[in-house]
């Protein structure tokens, strides 16, 4: 885990280079804004139109070799990029084209990546390992967006991306050396070994069995991905929470940069506070989701109300100084949410089955993440930022709290319909 967790800064470092790289690329070759925009989209495309898919063949493939496939041909692209740059051949259709490649293979690469990890620790663990990859994360980001800056400066903008195909290739070349916690506890002794085969044996299903078994086996296709996601409710009930919290609470580097500049005057020095305290309430949050052991559906939704209440009161904050005492708790919320949602995700299904749930969840984040910036922009347009904040922070909680209600009130009537029953059977 510690290995992987090294592999993982390395190349969250090298990703945030080159996304902060893309930017000024696409800005150099056309001068548009819009067309950044538009290089964003295309990159996150695939994940909307073949989330499912991706997610399908890492339930089909053996995960390590999946995982180190997928990095070493991201390291081939961002080497390809970078080669084209330094010999001044790349356009913007060629720029596109490698974009919409990468975001095609992340598709495969996301899904076997997340699940790798979570092999590394016992069950009981996977929250904190969660938590440790969002700090990871985290602290890639900042080491990234800062090294652009002076891999941009120093060597050009080729660098970048020659930096982001090296720390794919690192971790592809570390893979190979995980040992799955399954793995490891049955090199660990005879006896652990000897224990195993014999529970396996006491189970083992008779030989006139096992065709039902084959049959009532669900295929693994995307399709089947799907309707198990929406035979969940618990599954379905955490894409609904998330999914208004990322189009109505989550997109602070907007809604925030649109209050601080506005309704409150400040300039673009103070947004640049906020966001750094956003950031620091951010690792605070990884490192306290880490002491999370079975985080719940009913934990997401909680905090989602919170961070929404807290949201609220931002909107209506009087002055920066305020503003800045909300701005830690709620990003700390923000995380610790993240990390036991993620945790549900990726524990709650069968083993056979996480692939196929995280492709679902893959094209249903892209999907949000797509729509959300322009439905959050006509709503500052017509509310403007405060009413935003406001309005987005009561559509959370009302929505979060009528479904608290809901699911308390179907429990009542599980637990009481037995005993109803039965006083119907009694007095007949």
């Amino acid at each position: 885990m510690r290995w992987w967790s090294v592999a993982n800064l390395v190349s969250n470092a090298g990703t945030w280079m080159q996304l902060t790289v893309q930017n000024l690329l696409v800005l150099q070759l056309t001068g548009s804004a819009a067309a950044t925009g538009l290089s964003l989209s295309v990159q996150a495309g695939p994940g909307l139109l073949m989330g499912l898919f991706g997610g399908a063949a890492v339930d089909r493939w053996p995960r390590k070799l999946t995982a180190a496939v997928s990095q070493g041909v991201l390291g081939l692209v961002a080497f390809a990029t970078a080669f084209l740059v330094a010999t001044d051949q790349l356009n913007y259709g060629l720029l596109m084209a490698l974009s919409a490649v990468t975001g095609l293979i992340a598709t495969v690469d996301g899904p076997a990546t997340a699940l790798l990890g979570n092999d590394l620790v016992r069950r009981e663990d996977v929250p904190s390992a969660i938590a440790v990859g969002s700090l990871v994360h985290s602290v890639g980001r900042l080491g990234g967006t800062a090294l652009a800056g002076v891999a941009v400066g120093v060597l050009g903008t080729g660098a970048a991306y020659a930096a982001n195909g090296f720390s794919f290739l690192f971790v592809a070349a570390v893979i190979p050396f995980l040992r799955p916690v399954g793995k490891a506890l049955r090199a660990g002794g005879e006896d652990t070994g000897s224990q195993q085969a014999k529970v396996s044996l006491e189970k083992a299903p008779e030989p006139a069995a096992a065709p039902a078994e084959a049959d009532t086996e669900p295929a693994m296709t995307a399709r089947e991905g799907m309707a198990f996601f929406l035979r969940r409710p618990r599954l379905v009930a955490l894409a609904v929470i998330t999914g208004l919290s990322a189009i109505f609470g989550r997109n602070y580097q907007l809604t925030l940069a649109v209050l601080v500049t506005g309704p409150l005057s400040a300039g673009a020095g103070a947004f640049g506070t906020v966001s750094s305290v956003l950031a620091a309430g951010g690792i605070v949050g990884a490192i306290l989701a880490a002491r999370l052991r079975s985080p719940s559906v009913k934990l997401v939704g909680a905090l989602a109300a919170a961070g929404a209440l807290l949201q609220i009161v931002a909107g209506l904050s009087p002055s920066l100084i305020f503003l800045l005492v909300l701005v830690l708790p709620m990003s700390v919320v923000e995380a610790v949410s993240d990390t036991a949602g993620t945790t549900v995700l990726q524990t709650d299904p069968p083993a056979n089955m996480r692939g196929r749930v995280l492709g679902v969840w893959r094209s249903l984040s892209t999907g949000w993440g797509l729509v959300a910036p322009p439905l959050l922009g006509l709503l500052m347009e017509w509310a403007g930022a405060r009413g935003a904040l406001v309005l987005g922070g009561l559509i959370i909680a009302g929505v979060t709290g009528v479904g608290a209600l809901l699911h308390t009130r179907k429990g009542t009537l599980l637990r009481t319909a037995p005993a109803t029953a039965e006083a119907y059977r009694t007095a007949a």
